[in-house]
């Protein structure tokens, strides 16, 4: 296997409401964009539920509690301004936590190389005990808690390109000097966090960039900040909080990103995963709200996911068929 794919219709069903942006379309855009001959060599499989014990690990019980059972039984109910439950949304978010939690064990267990999960509500914004910006629980920072509590691993990474900042990650990891975040994001913009000057205990590494920058800006950012750092980390597992909404056509924001840029940056980060964690690697969507330009950037960070791992699977087996020294 090279790279999985996890996904559960339930992800579809959560439904904020008439001329929410963040709508199920978005899922089924992504899922369209994947369908196509090329991506068949993906391995799909369905996103189990989480338990509650796993959201747990990173946000309060009673927050857990509390979201759970403000899901309404018909209609809306808003956490936020911007962050609302309909029937569904339960499941939806527990199965994004288990589609993340469920890829990591895959990869830890030599199943596949990287994988992504298609996935929504999205995460990155939400806080230990704060659901916003569209997000319910955190699920990259579960998805980081998870390895370390599952699989043994110490030094967890997380790279975030979203034109958003990841606030919750942030907020979540900036006290464990183990746990590393990185962001390029535009600023100002929503939520108003992400200047270079947050650095956490030295584990945190924001690269904003102003609004109208493109590729070059991006790529710079990513080359001259994000990678370096990362690689100074030394990962043993690296997670993607892969939103698209800096792309050129995105109504949210105003960076000009187009599918090139998400295919470089995702090439990019897995020759450091190569160097410093056997190339494991685990993607979340976070946001994208053009339907075309969500789809098409998706698209190509699968691609490049799947190009990755199969180089990674012929470096393997070449230096397994090396002759060995004394």
């Amino acid at each position: 296997m090279t790279t999985l794919l996890y996904t559960h219709p339930a992800c579809l069903e959560h439904n904020p409401g008439y001329g929410h942006p963040e709508r199920p379309d978005r899922l089924k855009a992504v899922l369209a964009a994947l369908d196509g001959p090329e991506f068949q060599g993906l391995v799909r499989r369905e996103a189990p539920m989480a338990d509650i014990e796993q959201v747990a690990r990173v946000h309060p019980r009673a927050y857990v509690d509390r979201v759970l059972q403000a899901v309404p039984e018909s209609g809306t109910v808003g956490l936020d301004p911007d962050t609302y439950l309909s029937p569904a949304s339960g499941e939806a978010a527990l199965r994004a936590v288990g589609a993340v939690c469920a890829a990591i064990d895959a990869v830890m267990a030599g199943e596949a190389r990287n994988a992504f999960c298609a996935i929504r509500p999205p995460g990155h914004h939400a806080e230990a005990a704060q659901a916003m910006g569209f997000c319910l629980f955190n699920q990259v920072a579960i998805g980081a808690a998870h390895a370390r509590a599952v699989h043994g691993l110490k030094r967890v990474a997380v790279v975030d390109f979203d034109v958003h900042h990841g606030n919750g990650t942030q907020h979540i990891f900036e006290r464990d000097p183990d746990l590393f975040y990185a962001s390029t994001h535009q600023m100002p913009l929503y939520p108003g966090t992400g200047a270079a000057s947050e650095r956490g205990v030295g584990n945190i590494c924001n690269a904003p960039l102003p609004p109208m920058a493109g590729s070059d800006e991006f790529r710079a950012a990513m080359s001259e900040t994000v990678l370096p750092a990362l690689r100074a980390f030394a990962p043993e597992l690296l997670l993607i909080s892969a939103g698209f909404d800096a792309h050129r056509d995105d109504p949210l924001a105003g960076l000009n990103l187009v599918e090139d840029d998400y295919a470089w940056a995702t090439a990019e980060l897995l020759r450091v995963a190569e160097a410093c964690c056997g190339g494991r690697v685990v993607s979340a969507l976070e946001g994208g709200y053009d339907l075309r330009a969500l789809g098409a950037s998706a698209a190509a960070h699968v691609r490049a996911l799947m190009a990755g791992a199969e180089a990674g699977i012929r470096r393997s087996a070449t230096l397994a068929g090396a002759p060995g020294g004394d």
